[in-house]
């Protein structure tokens, strides 16, 4: 986690930062607080729609016939995964359910230190999509910290995924266009 830190770092004290650092620094005070709670506020947003359309799935899609959209190209279908993407590693459920907590964990220790907006979102929608699974996991059958994802979203060809899964995958890739780029969580930019 110290390594994060240092890769998002800002000054954490005034003895970290110069005299004139430290007045750039309370002036970016107030703005640091409002990506924290865009960083939220999109967490929020992304762990809300995904609750409610699974709420939908396991009241009126599961144990029904699919239900398809485009033709045989995307159907919506109702499973329950207790493993990764591609439904791998249905053995490791609980290190799934450890390691979703801990990137809510990171993500809510390095927010104090965030800056930039794009990154703002783009961790919120991280925080967000893993905090659907991480409810799935803790709440579902067959038991604490072993329960089974609901998955639904069905395209042909392709693993079936959830909407938490979506918002993981587009923060993530927002976080690597980000990072090309060379913006930095904590607003700087930096040219390698």
């Amino acid at each position: 986690m110290a390594e994060a830190e240092r890769i998002i770092g800002t000054p954490d004290t005034p003895d970290e930062a110069g005299d004139g650092q430290q007045e750039a620094a309370g002036a970016e005070r107030p703005r640091g607080k409002r990506r924290i709670a865009v960083l939220f506020a999109v967490a929020v947003f992304a762990y809300a729609l995904d609750l409610v359309s699974k709420m939908i799935v396991v009241a009126k899609l599961e144990h029904h016939e699919p239900i398809e959209i485009v033709g045989d190209w995307l159907r919506l279908v109702a499973i329950r995964n207790a493993g990764a993407a591609f439904g791998i590693g249905e053995a490791f459920t609980v290190i799934f359910t450890v390691i979703a907590a801990t990137v809510i964990v990171v993500i809510a220790r390095l927010a104090r230190k965030l800056y930039s907006l794009p990154w703002a979102i783009a961790l919120g929608l991280l925080l967000g999509g893993a905090l659907g699974n991480l409810t799935d996991r803790i709440f579902r059958s067959p038991g604490v910290f072993e329960g089974a994802v609901v998955d639904f979203i069905a395209p042909k060809h392709f693993a079936v995924f959830n909407l938490a899964d979506s918002a993981i995958v587009c923060g993530g890739i927002l976080i690597v266009l980000l990072s090309f780029r060379g913006l930095d969580p904590d607003g700087t930019v930096h040219k390698d």
